[in-house]
C-alpha cells in the first residue's frame, strides 16, 4: 500500500470513529413525568453512559390523560411517560422484555405488571416500570370536628356514617361544604365497589347491578341535601377530571375524597393552619374497599431508541434509583423489596408519616374486584361515562335508570369500537 492510500485509510478511519461518536452522543430520548422527582435519576444514568441523553418534560396529569393518548395514536409523543390507564394504553407500550431484567421485574413488581398488559397482549412481557401504587382515600379535618364537638366515625364507619357525621360538624361549624370526592370515575368506583358494584365481569364486559345503582342513589341524594355540593360534579361536563383539594385546604370542606397523591401537598399547603388525618376506607354492604391506582413508566413502539429506553427503564428499576424516586415523591412502592423492608421519607412530618401507614394498611383490604376493575383494558372507558352519566342526573337530565343504561351502552360501544 503506498503513503497515499494509507493516508486515505487513516483518514477514513477518523471519520468513522468520528461518526460513531457522533452516533453515540446523538442517542437521546424524551421522558414524560409528572414532576422532577426523575432529575436525580435521569444525571446518575447520564453519567454511567457517557454519550446518552434524557430529556425530562414535566406535564400535568390532564395532559397525560388526554393529550397523550392524542400523540401516541398519530405516531407521536415522548419516548417514555408516565401513564395511569394501565390497560387502556397497552396498544402503545414498546416490549422491554430484550432490554430488562424480567426476573428481576417479575420479582419486584409482578403484583401490578398484569395490568399493564392490556387485551391481546403477551401475557409474559414486559411493558413499562410500574413503580408505585396509589390508594385512595379519605381526608378529614380533625379541627372542625373537634369545634364541632363531635366524634370522629369509628374504623369500620360506613359511607353513611361519615356523610352524617361531616353533615353534622358542617352545620355546627358553618364549614361551606360537609363532603367533597374528586370529580373522577376513578374515586367513585372505590364508593360502588364498597356498595356491591362488580363493574366489569370475568369476560370483560361491564356489568350494572343493584350495587352500582345504591351507590348512585346515595351519592345523588347527598347532592340534594346539601351533603355535598354542586359545584363540582353538577357544574362540570363531560368526563372531565376535576378535583377541589384546594377546598380542604382552605378548611371549606370537612371531608375530602382523594388519594395517597396529595400527601406530599397536604403536608407543604396546610402546615398548622389545621390538624387532619387520613380515614379508613368507608364501608358499604359488601366491602371496606379503596381503589388501587397508580403510575407506571413505559416506553412507546414508536421510539427511534428502543434499547436506550429498555437500558434507561432497567437503570431505573433499581433498588437505590427507585427508592429515591418514591421517597422523594412520598409515593407507595409496587416494589416487594420495598414493601417487606420499608422505605424512609426523609423530612415528611408526622402526620405524613402516619397517612402512609393507613393507606399502605387499605391495601389488604382492597376488594378483588377493584384489582379486576384497575386492570381492565376498558376501565377508563366505564370511569368516564359514570362521571359523564352521574353528572347529568344530579342536573335532571336523566333519571338514574337512564343513567344505568347508557353507562352499558357507553362501554360496550368502547369495546365494540377497538374491536373493530
Amino acid at each position: 500500500m503506498n503513503c497515499h492510500k494509507r493516508r486515505l485509510t487513516a483518514f477514513a478511519a477518523t471519520v468513522a470513529t468520528l461518526a460513531l461518536a457522533t452516533g453515540a452522543s446523538a442517542q437521546e430520548i424524551t421522558v414524560q413525568a409528572l414532576d422532577h422527582f426523575l432529575e436525580p435519576v435521569i444525571e446518575a444514568f447520564e453519567a454511567e453512559n457517557p454519550g446518552t441523553t434524557i430529556n425530562l418534560e414535566v406535564v400535568s396529569y390532564q395532559s397525560v390523560a388526554e393529550s397523550l393518548p392524542v400523540q401516541l395514536a398519530s405516531g407521536g409523543g415522548p419516548d417514555i411517560s408516565v401513564v395511569t390507564d394501565f390497560g387502556g394504553m397497552s396498544e402503545y407500550y414498546l416490549d422491554l422484555t430484550p432490554y430488562v431484567d424480567q426476573d428481576y421485574f417479575e420479582q419486584q413488581f409482578g403484583m401490578v405488571l398484569d395490568w399493564m398488559r392490556g387485551e391481546g397482549s403477551d401475557p409474559n412481557a414486559i411493558y413499562g416500570l410500574p413503580d408505585s401504587i396509589t390508594v385512595t382515600g379519605g381526608f378529614v379535618n380533625k379541627t372542625l370536628f373537634e369545634q364541632a364537638g363531635v366524634a370522629l366515625p369509628g374504623a369500620d364507619a360506613t359511607w353513611a356514617d361519615w356523610g352524617a357525621a361531616a353533615h353534622e360538624v358542617a352545620e355546627a361549624t358553618y364549614t361551606d361544604f360537609p363532603v367533597e370526592m374528586d370529580r373522577s370515575g376513578h374515586r367513585f368506583a372505590a364508593m360502588a365497589i364498597s356498595y356491591g358494584a362488580e363493574l366489569v365481569d370475568e369476560e370483560g364486559m361491564p356489568v350494572i347491578d343493584e350495587g352500582l345503582r345504591n351507590a348512585i342513589e346515595q351519592f345523588v341524594e347527598w347532592h340534594r341535601d346539601g351533603t355535598m355540593p354542586m359545584d363540582l360534579w353538577g357544574a362540570v361536563g363531560g368526563a372531565t377530571m376535576r378535583d377541589n383539594f384546594t377546598d380542604f385546604v382552605n378548611a371549606t370542606t370537612v371531608l375530602y375524597y382523594g388519594g395517597s397523591w396529595q400527601l406530599r401537598r397536604l403536608d407543604e399547603e396546610v402546615g398548622d393552619f389545621f390538624d387532619w388525618e387520613v380515614i379508613n376506607a368507608p364501608c358499604g354492604v359488601a366491602a371496606c374497599s379503596a381503589m388501587p391506582g397508580g403510575g407506571a413508566l413505559a416506553g412507546f413502539k414508536h421510539t427511534d431508541e428502543p434499547e436506550l429506553v429498555g437500558k434507561f427503564l432497567n437503570f431505573a428499576a433499581r433498588d437505590e434509583n427507585l427508592r429515591t424516586m418514591i421517597a422523594a415523591a412520598v409515593n407507595i412502592p409496587t416494589a416487594q423489596s420495598m414493601v417487606e423492608s420499608g422505605i424512609e421519607y426523609p423530612g415528611v412530618s408526622e402526620k405524613v408519616q402516619n397517612g402512609l401507614s393507613t393507606f399502605i394498611n387499605q391495601i389488604p383490604k382492597m376488594s378483588p374486584t377493584a384489582y379486576r376493575f384497575q386492570g381492565w383494558t376498558f376501565e377508563r372507558a366505564m370511569m368516564n361515562s359514570m362521571t359523564t352519566r352521574i353528572s347529568q342526573v344530579l342536573n335532571n337530565e336523566m333519571d338514574i335508570d337512564t343513567a344505568l343504561e347508557r353507562i352499558d351502552q357507553d362501554v360496550r360501544l368502547a369495546i365494540s369500537a377497538a374491536q373493530n
